[in-house]
């Protein structure tokens, strides 16, 4: 195999790819992405045998073949090259990187102990805005454990609705939902949410593929492919969890919100709780910690509720997530009383909500 290409095209396919390669992998062959010639084109392929990144680049091909290669030193060398034309040249046993001057010899790893890993079948498909699908799988993936001994809860469940499909997430401490109306999926299913979170980075393009199968989810582009081995169980039933009604509701500036959380997080950590005092004065942020000391401020913000005040307690991770996921200028708190789920919303962003369990004072 020999071609070249603009440094900065091969870099970025190359790191793209890279995304699914594990930083401890199971296999010593893992550690490697293989890159074959197929037209005019250079493909890269990663995997971790549970997520299959495929990404392309347009090349100049002096000699076809293919070559498995260690996936983070030969992306690291080739962004380190001087700007311009990057040769690649392999023999079958190194690498040959050069241009403009630096030249490296990597050592190659064995083509035929690479895994076979089947294309992405998108035959039954459905095309979504790239970007409003990345966006969404950045709200809700703040909400999926990160616990590998509950496997259910590490993924983002897509879940098939009447009015289109559900992206949900929960870690039993917290619930994000987004909506997406007038899409349909033809079936639900349970994707790792650190595999769906590297979509948008290493495919990501303003149309995107989604098809969803019986053991694997694909996701395609223009820029690649991203194939995930769907979780096995069942996602717990979340909508109970949602009130019917809020007899309070409080909305507050986001960036002034967010202000205040963070002069709170100097003091406060995970087991030590965030206290919100609502009433039409406003709300008094609160946080103390008997060895170090506290902090307490007023915010600015409207007021609705059949009670006269309430006081609600949070994790200030868990809140800082949630706030920082909204869309949007104004943040929309709705309680129902102290002691029970409160939902943050956008002022105005229907198809998001973030639930979040109080911490008991």
């Amino acid at each position: 195999m020999h071609i070249r290409a603009d440094r900065d095209d091969l870099a970025d396919a190359f790191a793209r790819a890279n995304r699914a390669v594990g930083m401890r992998p199971a296999l010593p062959i893992l550690s490697g992405v293989k890159c074959e010639i197929k037209g005019s084109n250079l493909h890269i392929t990663g995997t971790d045998l549970d997520v299959t990144i495929r990404t392309a680049v347009a090349v100049e091909v002096m000699a076809e073949g293919s070559c498995v290669v260690p996936s983070r030193l030969v992306t690291e060398a080739i962004k380190k090259m001087p700007a311009g034309v990057v040769s690649l040249k392999s023999d079958g046993h190194e690498l040959e990187i050069t241009g403009r001057g630096p030249k490296f010899a990597i050592r190659e790893l064995p083509v035929d102990d690479f895994p076979e890993v089947p294309a992405p079948n998108f035959s039954n498909s459905i095309d979504i805005d790239g970007d409003k699908f990345a966006d969404a799988v950045k709200q809700v993936g703040v909400a999926a454990s990160i616990d590998s001994a509950r496997p259910v809860l590490t993924g983002i469940s897509l879940e098939a609705t009447e009015a289109g499909f559900d992206m949900v997430a929960t870690d039993s401490y917290r619930l994000a939902i987004r909506n997406f109306e007038g899409v349909t999926i033809p079936q639900s299913g349970l994707v790792p949410a650190r595999a769906l979170l590297q979509v948008g980075p290493a495919i990501g393009a303003p149309k995107v593929q989604v098809a969803i199968g019986a053991r694997e989810a694909s996701f395609g582009s223009e820029r690649g492919s991203v194939t995930v081995r769907l979780i096995e169980g069942s996602f717990p039933e979340v909508r109970r969890l949602i009130p019917d009604a809020y007899p309070i509701e409080f909305q507050v500036n986001k960036a002034v919100f967010e202000e205040a959380l963070g002069r709170a997080g100097l003091f406060a950590e995970d087991h030590i709780p965030v206290r919100l005092h609502l009433s039409e004065a406003g709300m008094e942020v609160n946080v103390s910690r008997q060895d170090v000391g506290g902090e307490v401020e007023h915010v600015d913000g409207t007021y609705k509720g059949e009670e006269p005040e309430v006081t609600i307690a949070f994790n200030p991770k868990y809140l800082g997530d949630g706030i920082s996921a909204l869309a949007g200028d104004e943040v929309l708190i709705q309680v129902r009383d102290g002691q029970k789920p409160s939902v943050l919303r956008g002022l105005d962003e229907e198809d998001f909500l973030y639930l979040l369990m109080p911490i008991r004072i």
